[in-house]
């Protein structure tokens, strides 16, 4: 967790564990909501981001990631992820969808 994070790093992670659930059953049971689930997955992605980099550059063990070769390939796959929620609940595509009507619009 990065220094400048003004919470405990425990609470922390186990609000980001929470999250983590939540999201994790609204993908099964919230197919009514897929897109705004999607949008969710990405936004959480991208929060836990700088936890991912802090890892990495301060060498920090945890979760079998116990070398810098492997927390660095697990950045490389964070963007992967992000996209993945993004196109796997239709997101993507509805976002892509808003743009292409707002420009038509205007």
């Amino acid at each position: 967790m990065p220094d400048w994070v003004p919470l405990s790093k425990d609470l922390v992670v186990l609000l980001s564990g929470g999250a983590e659930l939540v999201l994790g059953l609204a993908m099964i049971f919230g197919a009514r909501w897929k897109v705004w689930i999607g949008v969710a997955l990405a936004v959480f992605y991208v929060l836990i981001f700088p936890g991912n980099i802090s890892q990495y550059a301060n060498h920090v063990d945890a979760f079998g990631l116990d070398t810098d070769r492997k927390r660095l390939i697990r950045l490389f796959f964070q963007p992967v992820l992000i996209l993945w929620a993004l196109w796997a609940t239709g997101a993507l595509k509805a976002l892509r969808h808003l743009r292409r009507s707002g420009k038509r619009g205007a």
